[in-house]
């Protein structure tokens, strides 16, 4: 497959930019979507690839800045992947030998989880489709993510992506933050019959933490990981139990703007 694009959506990405560029030497053509970063992530991108088109959207939602992305491809097929998301070599010399049928949108490929550098056993991250055809295809917010829609069928890649992501942690902690504070206010207007039994878990607010801390630990193999396998395990956790901060922060209005009249 030649008439490719990658789609990378960057803000401030300079601990991961090159990693995830130098995975994609053998792609022609690459879009950056960036939210105005304020490091050095465009100029060491630029500096590696002075061939990237970079476009400049201020960040709204996920969703809208992959959506304005589809816009600017004119390829068949887009690589669509976050600035932390690293191919194997196995992924792609896969993506390079497809000659798709008519009837495939797509392509998901399963995560392999990193501690700098490092991957775990085990994650419990589901298989992302990262490559379709962007005329059948349409990015949806949920919670703080998103998910790409792809009208057609969607196959699966052998290849595995890696999830590598090494900014600090302070600068993760921040984000985490920021991301389950949209994510309590959608649990919380989302009625519990259109939700999946992990979000209903969560939204009992005390057990979500316990159960992936245990899940993780034992039923994941993940004591046996060594220190990589136990900061997976603690950010995890430390994840849930922020979200189960915030849905009570938000349930019980006990901050400015968690009212929704306030928004």
């Amino acid at each position: 497959m030649r008439e490719l694009t990658a789609l990378i959506i960057t803000f401030n990405e300079r601990e991961n930019i090159e990693r995830t560029l130098a995975a994609l030497s053998s792609i022609e053509r690459i879009i950056i979507i960036d939210s105005f970063s304020t490091d050095d992530t465009l100029a060491l991108a630029t500096a590696m690839r002075p061939d990237i088109t970079v476009f400049q959207r201020a960040f709204d939602s996920f969703a809208e800045q992959c959506n304005f992305g589809l816009t600017k491809i004119s390829t068949p097929w887009v690589l669509s992947i976050d600035a932390d998301y690293v191919l194997s070599s196995k992924l792609i010399d896969e993506i390079k030998a497809l000659e798709p049928a008519a009837d495939v949108s797509g392509y998901s490929a399963a995560f392999r989880y990193c501690v700098f550098g490092h991957p775990i056993r085990s994650t419990i991250y589901p298989a992302r489709t990262i490559l379709y055809r962007p005329d059948r295809a349409r990015s949806e917010n949920e919670g703080h993510g998103h998910r790409v829609r792809v009208t057609g069928r969607v196959a699966s890649l052998g290849g595995t992506l890696d999830h590598d992501d090494r900014k600090p942690l302070t600068r993760w902690l921040q984000s985490q933050d920021a991301y389950f504070k949209i994510e309590a206010r959608h649990l919380l207007a989302t009625p519990n019959e259109q939700l999946n039994r992990q979000d209903r878990l969560r939204k009992k607010i005390v057990f979500a933490p316990w159960v992936v801390f245990l899940y993780l630990l034992v039923g994941r193999g993940l004591i046996l990981g060594g220190w990589p396998g136990c900061i997976y395990v603690l950010q995890r956790t430390v994840a849930e139990m922020l979200l189960a901060l915030r849905l009570l922060t938000e349930r019980e209005r006990l901050e400015s703007g968690s009212n929704p009249a306030e928004r």
